[in-house]
């Protein structure tokens, strides 16, 4: 008897392929329309500056899919699972991946975000739309819509926030400021009572607790420019009132908000919040990425079963 097949569409926000495919991937991002030469110069100069340009970071997604697929098989054998991606921005689109599901025949599929906290206006939009090209396509899908205090994840994440206090020799971790992060959204979620601000909290409350550190606080990065407010206080700010208050010397900045290594991470952390602290006269380092360690492709594993076992019983 064949097993049954089970596919697992796993969505991200998506890169260009390429320095040439900047310009279709910023438009898609500005739903059609087409970035102003000062905008796409911008952003082309952001991919230039981070060391291997664009490639490493679909790289890193590609990975991180191929070894969820690998765990999920080793780990449940009566079961043959297939994981497809689907990308926000960029192809294959989260609509490309259902439908390359239904052409392979899968009946039955699991969704999930390579982002632990939910907000309707990212993992909520990612559901809407794989949900609706299933349901279109008659693909039986059902979708994990948060994994923010998952024992294994926060133990990947509490695990390098020790591993970079080591990093500032002979200094006492509680003297060192622990700034968590995460993309900003429009301040319009908080009249909606959405549930990603206090997500990333309980996540920063866990970690904090897990290690043992007092002196933390949170900080938003990478708002978008839409003319609307955002959340904060943006890093860059956080980092600027660090120094003025005197309120440490040495700054360590975990973005549990990502899960893998690519602009966000790169270029507004590594290059901008970098050169800012550096003005400042602070001492930054940030946290290892996620990206394929062990145990955030068991968080992942670990919430598609849940999620399987679910619908089976719904």
């Amino acid at each position: 008897m064949q097993q049954k097949r089970i596919g697992v569409l796993v969505m991200s926000y998506g890169t260009p392929e390429s320095i040439e495919g900047i310009e279709a991937y910023y438009t898609h991002i500005r739903r059609g329309h087409s970035p102003t030469p000062e905008q796409l110069h911008d952003l082309t100069s952001r991919y230039e500056a981070i060391v291997g340009g664009v490639f490493p970071l679909r790289e890193n997604t590609d990975k991180q899919v191929k070894a969820l697929e690998a765990m999920l098989n080793e780990k449940h054998p009566d079961t043959t699972f297939v994981c497809y991606q689907g990308l926000k921005h960029a192809s294959p689109y989260i609509e490309d991946g259902v439908e390359s599901m239904a052409r392979d025949g899968i009946e039955q599929a699991v969704g999930v975000v390579l982002a632990p906290h939910y907000s309707v206006m990212s993992v909520g939009g990612y559901v809407k739309r794989a949900k609706d090209k299933a349901e279109a396509l008659g693909v039986q899908m059902s979708f994990v819509r948060s994994y923010h205090l998952h024992p294994k994840l926060i133990e990947a994440l509490s695990v390098r926030v020790a591993e970079g206090l080591g990093k500032f020799e002979g200094v006492d971790k509680d003297r060192v400021k622990v700034i968590f992060t995460a993309h900003s959204l429009p301040e319009k979620i908080l009249e909606m009572n959405d549930p990603y601000p206090e997500q990333l909290l309980e996540t920063s409350k866990a970690i904090a607790s897990e290690v043992g550190i007092t002196n933390w606080q949170f900080g938003w990065q990478s708002a978008g420019q839409t003319g609307v407010p955002w959340l904060g206080p943006d890093i860059l700010d956080v980092l600027q009132t660090i120094a003025e208050e005197k309120q440490a010397e040495q700054v360590l900045i975990c973005p549990i908000g990502f899960v893998s290594d690519h602009l966000e991470i790169l270029y507004d952390l590594d290059i901008e919040a970098q050169k800012t602290a550096k003005e400042l006269g602070l001492q930054l380092a940030r946290t290892r990425s996620l990206n394929t360690d062990p145990l955030y492709i068991e968080t992942l594993g670990d919430v598609v079963y849940a999620e399987l076992g679910n619908s089976k019983r719904s």
